[in-house]
C-alpha cells in the first residue's frame, strides 16, 4: 500500500484534479456530477464503490436520482491527502 501524505494546500490547489474544489471547513475535496438518468448515476456510483473499496478509502457521498455529490478526506489525517487525490482522478476518468 502506497504511503499515506498529507497534500499542503498550496500544493493542493495547484495540482487540484480538474472540477473539485477544496472544502476548507471540512478539509475535504467535493465534486457534484450529473447524469442522464439515475441509472447511469448508480453505474458510475458502482465504479467508484469498486475502486473505493479496492482502496480501502471510501467516499462521503449522496445520490438524487440523477445526481452525485462526492466529498473525499481522509479521516485518519483530518486531512487531504494522496489517497483522496488518486482516487478523485480515477473518477475524472470515469467522467471526463
Amino acid at each position: 500500500m502506497t504511503e499515506t501524505k498529507i497534500i499542503a494546500e498550496k500544493e493542493l490547489q495547484e495540482n487540484m484534479p480538474t472540477g473539485w474544489q477544496y472544502d476548507e471547513k471540512s478539509m475535504s475535496i467535493k465534486r457534484d456530477f450529473e447524469f442522464l438518468n439515475f441509472s447511469n448515476a448508480w453505474g458510475f456510483m458502482t465504479q467508484v464503490a469498486m475502486r473505493a473499496e479496492g482502496m480501502n478509502h471510501h467516499p462521503e457521498w449522496s445520490n438524487t436520482y440523477n445526481k452525485v455529490s462526492i466529498s473525499l478526506t481522509t479521516h485518519e489525517q483530518k486531512a487531504v491527502t494522496n489517497r483522496d487525490i488518486d482516487l478523485a482522478s480515477f473518477i475524472n476518468s470515469l467522467v471526463d
